[in-house]
């Protein structure tokens, strides 16, 4: 394991709550172990990049209702391609070699999974996407 991938594996937090176990899934697993930690990591940036997300497409999102911002949200994930891309690079921007390789093997599930808990994030998040905290 070169630099690189201890340095990124040190600065990842622990999620007591991502049970790890060996009756689950290659895919869960790798879930709970690299994506639901590197998702945390990434936290305020996922935020960052939603923010400007809503104000490329003119600030809408200010004007829904809860509701429809969730829904906001979820169709912004799944029928935006170029913002889903640019989320998956925030995560697997954080992957080391050898979960890049274990990724590179299931991806399109993995994927998934991914933008799921980015979409988890973001609506847990959505105090910090009122108007004012967007500045």
């Amino acid at each position: 394991m070169d630099n690189r991938d201890i340095e990124l594996l040190k600065i990842r937090p622990q999620i007591s709550s991502a049970n790890i176990n060996s009756k689950m899934s290659d895919d869960e697993f790798f879930q709970n172990k690299t994506i639901r930690p590197i998702a945390k990591l990434q936290n305020d940036l996922l935020v960052e990049v939603f923010k400007h997300y809503i104000k490329k497409h003119k600030n809408v999102f200010y004007d829904l209702s809860i509701e429809k911002r969730l829904d906001y949200i979820e169709n912004a994930i799944h029928k935006d391609t170029k913002f889903r891309n640019s989320l998956k690079g925030i995560i697997i921007g954080q992957f080391t070699i050898n979960e890049h390789k274990q990724y590179v093997i299931n991806s399109s599930s993995l994927n998934k999974r991914m933008m799921c808990i980015v979409k988890d994030r973001l609506k847990k998040n959505l105090q910090l996407l009122e108007y004012h905290f967007a500045s």
